[in-house]
């Protein structure tokens, strides 16, 4: 490993290690090596702050990627984790999943998260960590999500979004990492809107990381690193450099937790 890379890492380990005490426990690259994003094993953390978790629950890790915040989840927690995505295949998924030892515990399972194919209220809590910006912006889809948890359960996502709105232009220092999916985004506000009008649910938390994009930054500087041992200490990666840039102006995280309201009436499916 060169010295870019070195370098890298420790920023990673000292920009997180006392804010994800768990997530910090793991090898970092394990998690960089599986990740399909910004580090799972953080925003899960985060969002099951403001979770109620307890050993032998049925939880549900929405579009999970390769599994890592359901091998989390499982190891943290206790609970038994429906691990389901539609991109990547169960297998991959089984096989992080049985290296953790985990088999018992965690289930990968091929699924569309607009034709969820589990009983009603199975779920004791349901989570999409990183994922939900790309079918959960439908005013509709809280109506077939909240048929799987039980009354009274929790939903909680964590998604990408905007600090501020953007209006009629993108601004300039975004274009080099905009992409059509990012039009996805929105501020923390907005979520809660479009969840609490449903009546489906009360919000509990609404929130967004503090000092999150220099976070993410962190990380992609590291994910560049490693995959260009040619890049110095002095280039950081194009997405990093786009953070830098934008300096929590725009770029960060949000979180939310709503409980299912006990009297909610199922979808017509």
């Amino acid at each position: 490993m060169n010295q870019a890379q070195e370098s890298a890492l420790a920023t990673l380990r000292d920009a997180t290690g006392d804010r994800f005490p768990r997530a910090s426990a793991y090898d970092i690259q394990w998690i960089l090596s599986r990740s399909m994003g910004p580090n799972p094993l953080w925003l899960t953390e985060w969002l099951c702050e403001q979770m109620e978790l307890h050993s032998g629950m049925r939880v549900l890790d929405l579009g999970c990627g390769m599994g890592l915040s359901s091998i989390f989840l499982a190891q943290e927690y206790g609970v038994q984790v429906w691990a389901a995505d539609l991109w990547i295949r169960p297998t991959q998924i089984s096989e992080n999943v049985l290296a953790a030892g985990l088999s018992d515990q965690v289930f990968p399972i091929h699924a569309d998260a607009r034709k969820l194919p589990f009983a009603e209220r199975f779920f004791d809590a349901i989570l999409c960590v990183d994922a939900y910006i790309y079918f959960g912006t439908d005013d509709l889809y809280l109506d077939h999500l909240v048929d799987f948890v039980r009354p009274e359960g929790q939903i909680g996502i964590t998604v990408p979004g905007f600090t501020q709105k953007v209006r009629d232009t993108l601004p300039e220092h975004l274009r080099p990492f905009w992409a059509q999916e990012c039009w996805s985004w929105h501020t923390v506000d907005w979520w809660r809107w479009l969840w609490q009008r449903t009546g489906l649910v009360s919000v509990e938390t609404a929130d967004s990381l503090p000092d999150g994009w220099k976070l993410w930054a962190a990380w992609e500087r590291a994910v560049h690193a490693l995959e260009h041992p040619e890049a110095t200490e002095d280039d950081p990666g194009p997405d990093a450099a786009v953070l830098l840039a934008d300096q929590g102006r725009y770029m960060g995280f949000h979180r939310m937790v709503a409980r299912r309201h006990p009297a909610a009436a199922p979808s017509q499916r």
